[in-house]
């Protein structure tokens, strides 16, 4: 350890210090310059860059980089879609055409019975006869077997009080009654 030896920094002869470039920061004076002319331009210019580039990728993102082509094969299964469809709506036109048809069938009978009901009141009526007990409308089968269906057989219930009881002209009993006044004239004087 008797080797190294030690020296002070004072004791080195001085080297020459070269003076350190820009230390009054002239440069930043020369920007400060050139943006108190040219801001709102440097501004402008800056924003109307960035709007672009905005745009221009907006615009890449849109455009598909290839076009899909159709193969052969697409066309055919597109055709085959479309005859799929055409034949289903076809298909449902014949269903509602006779469902149609049907009910126009339903509606000129239901006008034929009116009519020929309605000439049967107007015969009636010619006779002198009463039209109300004569017409009753016929019932079709699917009419009858429906309301058979519905009606209920009536019970034998018991009532609790006869048929021609009536309370306000005092039969039931008791020492109050009430006895509707005279018709006619009143002979009040």
């Amino acid at each position: 350890m008797d080797d190294v030896e030690i020296t002070d920094v004072d004791d080195l002869p001085e080297m020459e210090k070269a003076p350190i470039k820009n230390q009054d920061l002239n440069f930043l004076s020369l920007s400060e310059d050139l943006l108190s002319e040219y801001g709102w331009y440097l501004l402008a210019v800056t924003v109307l860059v960035y709007l672009l580039i905005q745009h221009l990728s907006k615009r890449r993102s849109r455009v598909p980089c290839s076009p899909p082509t159709q193969t052969p094969q697409d066309a055919v299964l597109v055709a085959r879609r479309q005859e799929a469809m055409e034949a289903a709506r076809r298909k449902m036109q014949e269903e509602l055409d006779t469902k149609a048809a049907i009910f126009r069938e339903k509606q000129t009978q239901q006008e034929q019975e009116k009519r020929r009901q309605k000439i049967e009141i107007w015969e009636s009526m010619q006779q002198g006869k009463s039209h109300k007990g004569t017409t009753k409308h016929p019932q079709t089968t699917e009419e009858t077997s429906s309301s058979t269906a519905v009606l209920k057989p009536k019970t034998d219930k018991k009532s609790l009080r006869s048929a021609d009881y009536n309370p306000l002209t005092g039969q039931g009993g008791g020492s109050c009654s009430w006895r509707p006044g005279r018709r006619g004239p009143s002979s009040g004087g």
